[in-house]
């Protein structure tokens, strides 16, 4: 780990050697209703300014106003200060490379870092992306045409669902350079992807991607743990990134602030951290994302997913 001007913390992304910084940029929030088009620029601008280099965002984020927002705010030579990430919904080889070409329109590059299979959540999802004409075709290709970099997957339902989507790819001889999970406080407690997957990925040098920290803010509505606890303890695992929501100049604040601060718990802190969240955390009633389908954009438009592999048509009775 190292430290600029800025104080922000940075770490390595698995066997990428890329140097991320430990705080990550959320691209969901860049266009949420109270957050405008001005705020949007600040707020991503002033992160870089600060050190936040790593960029977070999605091809249906807000319907594509986020990769937009975040793309406007790239310019004027930010975007080389930055290691992008988007992910795309698209599971067929047509429809993840229409999706992708729309995501390098949107964020004005001719190259994305980090392109992300989002959403696997399904014990079919990776069978669909590798098959012959999935989406991992398309990935591959574009990363040969020059246009993505590394390529990835993000999911947030089930641990199980991760370590299948792992074992595929290495069925299939591919291995991941990064995965995308919930890492949080609550976590710790109930279908915990850091117990299960977190391991796993640090073994085999795979960039760990941890996401909702405060889980938009319904973590912290158990009344037993803050915000900055939250960070910290995300901050504490061996993730390469702590992806957080920034949709104020005070939250960004924060999240600077926690990072530049940021010192490891000693186990009799942890221990009592741990203790304190068991009972609420216990049941995954503060991870709606795990035990309900509202986070599932996919569910809602199972169109975004393309169609499913023309072979499996010949099996229909």
């Amino acid at each position: 780990m190292t430290l600029n001007s800025h104080t922000m913390p940075y770490r390595t992304l698995g066997r990428t050697g890329q140097l991320v910084s430990a705080i990550g940029l959320g691209g969901w929030h860049l266009a949420l209703p109270h957050v405008d088009g001005r705020l949007a620029l600040k707020l991503v601008r002033t992160a870089i300014d600060r050190g936040i280099n790593f960029m977070d965002n999605c091809w249906d984020y807000n319907r594509g106003a986020s990769e937009r927002r975040m793309g406007k705010a790239l310019r004027d030579g930010y975007r080389q200060k930055v290691f992008l990430m988007t992910k795309i919904d698209g599971r067929s080889r047509a429809e993840a490379a229409k999706q992708l070409d729309q995501s390098l329109k949107r964020l004005q590059t001719d190259c994305i870092d980090l392109v992300q299979y989002h959403e696997v959540l399904r014990f079919e999802d990776p069978h669909r992306i590798f098959d012959d004409d999935g989406a991992h075709r398309a990935l591959v290709a574009a990363r040969k045409a020059g246009k993505l970099r590394y390529i990835g997957f993000t999911g947030h339902k089930d641990p199980e669902v991760h370590l299948h989507t792992l074992g595929v790819a290495r069925d299939h001889g591919f291995r991941f350079d990064a995965v995308q999970m919930p890492i949080n406080v609550m976590d710790a407690h109930y279908r915990s992807f850091s117990a299960r997957v977190l391991p796993e990925l640090v073994r085999d040098g795979i960039g760990v991607l941890a996401m909702k920290p405060l889980a938009n803010g319904i973590i912290l509505r158990s009344k037993v743990v803050t915000a900055e606890e939250c960070l910290r303890y995300a901050l504490h695992t061996p993730a390469s990134v702590v992806i957080t929501g920034i949709d104020s100049m005070d939250v960004l604040d924060q999240a600077c602030r926690v990072a530049a601060t940021f010192k490891p718990f000693s186990e009799p802190e942890l221990s009592a951290l741990l203790a304190r969240t068991r009972e609420a955390g216990s049941r995954g009633e503060f991870e709606p994302f795990k035990t309900s389908s509202i986070f599932d954009g996919t569910a809602e438009n199972p169109n975004w997913l393309g169609k499913e592999p023309p072979r499996l048509a010949n099996l229909m009775p």
